[in-house]
């Protein structure tokens, strides 16, 4: 969280919010959040939690949702099986997004920095992609069965 450099006021998307866990020392960052999340249980868990604060909950499918109009960033821990078509919503032409720090299976995002899977030379042009600091599975409950990173995006 604090590697991404989140300042007061900007608008951050947090996919696949949990219950929580990057939106809380996000708004204590001064962000103005969307947790999205797709479990109405944990949605409604999210809303109890931040109610009265600087947090909109959608409860939906973020390749599904659609992106804000006005510049915003991530920071987010997705579920791994939305890693690609997620990337490509956001780093795609004309998304306001300017900054991504998202964590990812470190296979997937070795994959995106070395500009793979097919058509993401095309993100590269407009896009500075790096692996961010390494996690270690038990960072995670439960833990994964693979190893993570945080994949740095950035407009050039």
């Amino acid at each position: 969280m604090a590697e991404a450099g989140v300042r007061p006021g900007e608008l951050v998307l947090d996919i696949g919010a949990g219950r929580g866990a990057l939106a809380a020392p996000l708004l204590e960052a001064g962000a103005r959040v969307i947790a999205v999340e797709r479990h109405p249980g944990r949605a409604a868990y999210l809303r109890q939690r931040f109610a009265g604060r600087d947090v909109v909950v959608v409860e939906g499918d973020a390749l599904a949702m659609r992106l804000p109009r006005r510049a915003f960033r991530v920071v987010a821990s997705p579920p791994y099986s939305v890693t690609t078509p997620l990337l490509r919503l956001l780093l795609a032409p004309g998304s306001p997004l300017t900054a991504a720090d998202l964590v990812l299976q470190r296979a997937a995002a070795r994959r995106f920095c070395a500009g793979g899977p097919r058509g993401a030379g095309r993100v590269d042009r407009r896009w500075e992609l790096r692996m961010g600091l390494p996690l270690p599975r038990r960072a995670f409950m439960p833990p994964p069965r693979v190893d993570s990173v945080v994949l740095v995006a950035r407009r050039r």
